[in-house]
């Protein structure tokens, strides 16, 4: 299937691992340029490598928290700088602590709101105004599931990454005039260090071992398994394609069938 994004410069956030580093490497299998960021140097820069190697596509990486509001703008400056666009850009973010409410702290709903809902505002801040000049673009969030069906012990990203639906109807409506797509993706149970630890959470606090969890974490997914990071990275490309030109302000669930509602 053509895509449409040979040549494309992509914005990937936290990109190191997980769905972040999926998700680059299936954008540069598609022959889009990548501008890459995350915590962690030693990981990103064999992201970055690989990327190079096997597909022969340009490469900029940044480390920095995407929570930091001016690391996000000098990044996606220099990315500007480096490729002379910008044309799609994915958000991502690690996620809150997996916790009950009672044992939240006020510190950890500000980081929350921060790595989570703002740092999105901070990136659309940075490169909507690109787009707009090209009159082509996408600016694609990834969540999770929870946005649609909340999750045991994950009540700040429950409450936080909402918001984010809010925020993605809102730029779809202002910035579909200008050729514009904006969407969110929101990945179910995925074969990530991020289930790994809310498998561990869960578990103590039912009193059940992490095997039995995981166990049941797979049965009540209709496709009896976890997502592989690949699949929510399939997409997320998609998403920025030419195919999906006429999609916009919608949330794309990939989550193996847990969501029930209509």
């Amino acid at each position: 299937m053509e895509t449409g994004l040979r040549n494309r410069a992509a914005i990937v956030a936290a990109s190191s691992k997980g769905i972040g580093r999926a998700t680059a490497l299936a954008f540069a299998a598609e022959g889009a340029n990548l501008a890459l960021c995350a915590r962690n140097a030693e990981a990103l820069n064999q992201v970055a490598e690989e990327a190079r190697r096997v597909y022969g596509v340009g490469v900029y990486t940044a480390t920095f928290d995407v929570a930091d509001d001016e690391g996000v703008r000098q990044f996606a400056d220099s990315a500007h700088r480096h490729f002379g666009r910008i044309d799609i850009c994915v958000t991502n973010a690690g996620g809150p602590p997996a916790k009950p409410f009672a044992k939240t702290t006020l510190a950890e709903w500000d980081s929350a709101y921060h790595l989570n809902l703002r740092s999105i505002v901070s990136f659309a801040h940075a490169v909507l105004p690109c787009m707009q000049q090209q009159r082509w673009g996408r600016f694609i969030t990834i969540t999770s599931i929870a946005v649609k069906q909340p999750i045991l012990e994950l009540v700040l990203s429950n409450a936080v990454r909402t918001g984010v639906l809010g925020l993605v109807r809102s730029l779809a409506t202002q910035y579909g005039p200008d050729n514009i797509t904006i969407n969110n993706v929101g990945p179910g149970y995925t074969a990530t260090d991020r289930v790994k630890e809310l498998a561990q959470t869960n578990a103590q606090a039912t009193g059940r071992t992490v095997a039995d969890y995981e166990a049941q974490m797979v049965k009540d997914i209709p496709l009896r398994r976890l997502a592989k990071p690949e699949e929510v990275a399939d997409a997320i490309v998609w998403l920025a394609s030419e195919r999906a030109a006429y999609i916009t302000g919608q949330t794309i669930l990939v989550d193996g069938g847990v969501y029930r509602g209509l």
